[in-house]
């Protein structure tokens, strides 16, 4: 016995806001009305539209999941690019600052070391205090890291991504070291050890690589993602560390190295220009021997 939508969407206790009930079930014919709200609105600065001619346009994302009658929505703002800093976090601030100070966005250094103002920025993750503004008057668009829980307007939620760093253990651990040796022993490198380092140790931890990689889009409760995985390979790979092969057998098993399919996104939108593809396919290699040389010790045993 097939119950009415309207008998389906009436409350059982209270009602909170008065609902559209329809007469028959939404269809594919309703689609074309559906589809006409219109999610860009314009913030009213005075301007007129000569005015704004010779201004550029930026629609910046704005979400306040906290208010219930807040929708997501763009919201237009025109800036005077001869008045305002070359890089998109200038004119974030300059927004924020002169023209709407209820605009939401994360930042700090503004020198690309910090990784706060990570942004998708005209279609692509980056650090807006690295991100230079087109030199035209074409229209930008600023939103949050996709597949992030938005906090608000441009600010997501970074818990579980600092979270799943944290369970890689990201420090150095050693099997010889006594009390007495902390603050006198040093853990010494050669300069070709060291330099393994390089182009992993510079990761900003801005999650732009974490929120473009689809294996991440898919589990993200699970796959630790490229940033993580790239900083446990920084430590798998450092000469001072004694904890290889432990470090080794945390990334097994389901979800986590296994997940990374080599698409090469992350290296792609990688704001410091650093490579995780690379990086993850080194990592690869590197468990498939540690599992191989495990189950050869188990046969000779």
């Amino acid at each position: 016995m097939a119950r009415s939508l309207a008998t389906a969407m009436r409350p059982s206790v209270v009602a909170r806001a008065p609902l559209r009930v329809f007469s028959v079930a939404p269809s594919l014919s309703d689609i074309p009305d559906i589809a006409k709200v219109n999610y860009t609105e314009e913030f009213d600065q005075g301007l007129t539209e000569e005015e704004k001619v010779g201004l550029k346009r930026f629609d910046l994302y704005r979400s306040n999941p906290n208010e219930a009658d807040n929708k997501p929505k763009y919201v237009t703002y025109y800036v005077d690019m001869n008045k305002c800093g070359p890089m998109f976090l200038d004119v974030l601030i300059k927004i924020k600052d002169e023209i709407d100070p209820t605009l939401s966005f994360r930042r700090s250094c503004r020198e690309g070391i910090c990784g706060s103002c990570s942004m998708n920025i005209d279609g692509r993750h980056h650090l807006a205090c690295l991100c230079a503004i087109p030199k035209n008057l074409d229209k930008s668009v600023v939103s949050p890291l996709m597949f992030m829980f938005v906090l608000k307007d441009l600010v997501v939620d970074m818990s579980h991504f600092y979270a799943q760093y944290k369970s890689i253990e990201p420090y150095l651990k050693r099997k010889d070291i006594n009390a007495e040796d902390f603050g006198v022993k040093e853990n010494l490198q050669t300069v070709e050890e060291r330099k393994l380092l390089d182009g992993l140790y510079e990761c900003v931890l801005c999650a732009c690589c974490q929120s473009t990689c689809p294996s991440y889009w898919w589990h993200p409760q699970d796959y630790l993602g490229p940033a993580v995985l790239m900083q446990a390979y920084r430590w798998v790979i450092d000469s001072r560390d004694q904890f290889t092969d432990e470090r080794l057998e945390m990334l097994g098993g389901d979800m986590k190295l296994g997940e990374c399919y080599q698409i090469g996104l992350c290296s792609l939108t990688c704001p410091k220009g650093l490579n995780p593809r690379a990086a993850l396919r080194h990592l690869k290699d590197m468990y498939a021997e540690h599992e191989e040389n495990k189950a050869q010790n188990t046969i000779n045993f």
